[in-house]
């Protein structure tokens, strides 16, 4: 039987991490009353995520540009406790016109692509949200990601704090 958790206009959808720059695990997060329901996911599935649904709120004309700014807030953080239900290994993006909700899907497993089969597969992350809560999640989950390590100014590879090899300086540490 697959396990589908399934949120319509959750209290809290985020994407946040835990664990330092270079070490971070990132998640998304769908909490509604006593349902906390946390994935691992990438950094790089997060950064097409949310560069996706700023790019569909702007092909269908919704959002001014000062929607796609964050400003001061703080960055958002994970419900606690919570526990990890599985690893994404896939994610999908559904935008309903005539409702303006956008559905975000989030599959583990195996599987490049989602299963539409309801009865059999692997675990399904399933969140519904309003455009106002895509644009803010989308807009802070760029934020999240852009929020690690400093990029080396040669060579863009991201630096520890002790500095990194540098291919562009022929492996002399930066």
């Amino acid at each position: 039987m697959r396990e589908i958790y399934g949120f319509i206009f959750p209290e809290k959808f985020v994407s946040a991490t835990v664990g330092m720059p270079g070490e971070r695990t990132f998640y998304l997060q769908a909490v509604d009353g006593r349902r906390n329901i946390a994935v691992a996911l990438e950094k790089s599935q997060l950064a097409v995520l949310a560069e996706r649904i700023i790019a569909l709120m702007k092909e269908i004309k919704i959002g001014k540009a000062q929607d796609f700014q964050r400003g001061n807030r703080p960055l958002p953080k994970l419900t606690i406790p919570f526990a990890e239900e599985f690893r994404v290994a896939a994610l999908s993006l559904t935008w309903n016109p005539q409702t303006q909700k956008l559905i975000i899907e989030a599959q583990g497993g195996e599987e490049s692509e989602i299963i539409e089969d309801v009865l059999e597969g692997p675990p399904l992350l399933q969140v519904t949200v309003g455009i106002e809560e895509a644009l803010t999640f989308a807009v802070d989950s760029l934020a999240l990601v852009g929020a690690g390590r400093p990029p080396c100014q040669f060579c863009g590879s991201p630096l520890d704090p002790a500095g990194h090899l540098c291919p562009r300086a022929n492996g002399y540490r930066r």
